[in-house]
């Protein structure tokens, strides 16, 4: 047994990532990473590339030593306390499909000028170099007043397409065709995927995998307005007890 599900667990504490978003880092399932933290399974080599060259630890160490906080953190004898010397993080400038630019991105997405001059946005994302935002445009993926609202900013991560069978079913995902760019819910089956919205008023779309042109599995979100955050299971409960009582005096 490797050292490697120890090693994780202690980066993922000095970095101050939950396993949240460890796992979002480098496309694992939650579920995945904590059983490879539980050391109740051993990861792909894979894997152990990205995290391995991602935190700069090499595979030996990342394997095969506990690696203590200090080896983790990389102090250096040239620490200076001197602010000015000291590097400033720069958020990554990720390009933006505006509402208005959305009917032109299916027919120019393939031109380099075009790309180049999409507005810019810097954001603190992950995978800054395959990454692309979209403005939302309408209220399809919101229900209940939950969800995405139009000026909301959504960024993806590009999928080949011999990945998406690898998607999570529900993923939302924003995919290209010759006409059209669809931002929903994606549920892939063998030559077909199935694209639904929050509302259940609008119908599904189906389409086969070939006309799908791009596809950006979304991985963060900047809202206009600040999200409502009051747990939607705790109020339906509250609204079912209501009905309860209201029954109880309809039968008195």
């Amino acid at each position: 047994m490797s050292f490697f599900g120890k090693n994780i667990k202690k980066i993922r504490s000095v970095q101050n990532l939950s396993q949240q978003d460890f796992s979002k880092i480098f496309d694992l399932k939650r579920a995945t990473l904590g059983a490879y933290e539980e050391q109740r399974s051993e990861p792909k080599i894979e894997t152990i590339i990205k995290i391995a060259n991602y935190f700069s630890i090499s595979i030996d160490d990342l394997l095969t030593n506990e690696l203590t906080v200090n080896e983790l953190l990389k102090f250096k004898a040239d620490f200076t306390t001197n602010t000015a010397k000291v590097p400033k993080n720069v958020f990554p400038i990720i390009s933006c499909v505006t509402a208005a630019l959305v009917p032109e991105y299916p027919s120019s997405f393939q031109d380099d000028g075009f790309m180049k001059s999409l507005p810019k946005l810097q954001l603190p994302v992950s995978h800054p170099e395959v990454s692309l935002a979209f403005e939302v445009q309408n209220l399809e993926m919101t229900h209940l007043d939950r969800g995405f609202y139009p000026k909301d900013v959504i960024i993806g991560c590009k999928v080949a397409q011999k990945d998406f069978k690898n998607l999570d079913k529900g993923s939302y995902c924003v995919l290209v065709t010759d006409e059209n760019l669809i931002f929903r819910r994606s549920f892939f089956s063998s030559h077909q995927v199935t694209l639904k919205t929050e509302h259940k008023n609008i119908e599904d779309i189906t389409m086969p995998i070939s006309s799908i042109k791009q596809l950006w599995h979304i991985r963060h979100v900047f809202c206009n307005q600040i999200p409502d955050f009051t747990d939607m299971i705790e109020g339906r409960l509250t609204l079912m007890h209501q009905d309860i009582q209201k029954l109880h005096e309809i039968m008195r």
